[in-house]
């Protein structure tokens, strides 16, 4: 497992390499744009919302005494809620959507590293849509349902630490799953996909951790995540797959 996630981890670093040699960049201007208005998107809601629910939490405290430090500190819960379930939503509209533009990315990676072996597509820009669509609302799902009640512990001194942790990496877990999957529309079906994923998810989680390091990155990080991690995720799951071909 912390082999398989070390190698997600520095598969990035031949990322930028392969994308200047393949001239990759041109693929990468509608997700990037989808990237940051999503990112506006959603931001403002935040902003909008985190009052809202800081407002909500601090009802639930019916004293009088230390009731204004309790609505300080359930602005804060708030806005830490309502920007970790944003993160999570964002990451998933941008995959789906993108999905059109990072199936020929990958395509040209694994033809460029396995040429006269790689598979080509068989599905047109619809169904990577409805794939891509199809996945995330899956991830999302599951995501959301094992999220919210680690953001509840987070909320927990001391247990807040393992919660917040944890969270984190299944974060990370889904947004590599979703890198990965750019490259295997190709070769799996949706079912058989998701096995591989769970077989190898110490490689989804190397890859998730950098994308989501990158979103701590004002502006630049929204615009770039998707290019540097697609092409890092590409070249990790072409070689998987290569190892799994060979068995």
């Amino acid at each position: 497992m912390i082999k398989a996630l070390l190698s997600g981890l520095f598969a990035y670093k031949e990322a930028l390499p392969l994308i200047g040699k393949l001239k990759l960049w041109k693929y990468f201007a509608v997700p990037m744009l989808i990237s940051f208005i999503t990112a506006l998107i959603i931001g403002f809601s935040a902003y909008g919302f985190s009052d809202n629910l800081g407002a909500f939490i601090a009802k639930l405290w019916v004293w009088e005494w230390g009731a204004t430090t309790v609505r300080t500190l359930s602005d804060i819960a708030g806005a830490l809620i309502i920007i970790a379930l944003g993160l999570i939503t964002y990451k998933h509209i941008i995959m789906a959507f993108s999905a059109p533009f990072m199936s020929p990315v990958s395509e040209k990676i694994e033809a460029h590293l396995y040429a006269g072996v790689h598979q080509h597509r068989d599905t047109s820009n619809a169904g990577q849509l409805v794939r891509g669509i199809k996945i995330n609302v899956r991830n999302l799902a599951w995501e959301l349902l094992l999220s919210i009640p680690l953001l509840l512990l987070s909320l927990i001194p001391v247990v807040g630490i393992l919660a917040t942790a944890s969270l984190f990496l299944i974060q990370a877990y889904y947004a590599g799953f979703g890198n990965m999957d750019y490259t295997l529309e190709r070769h799996f079906r949706y079912r058989e996909s998701i096995n591989f994923v769970k077989a190898h998810r110490g490689f989804a989680i190397g890859n998730g951790i950098v994308f989501m390091l990158f979103l701590l990155i004002p502006v630049i990080g929204i615009i770039l995540v998707l290019p540097i991690s697609v092409t890092a995720a590409s070249k990790t799951t072409l070689e998987l797959l290569d190892q799994k071909n060979h068995e």
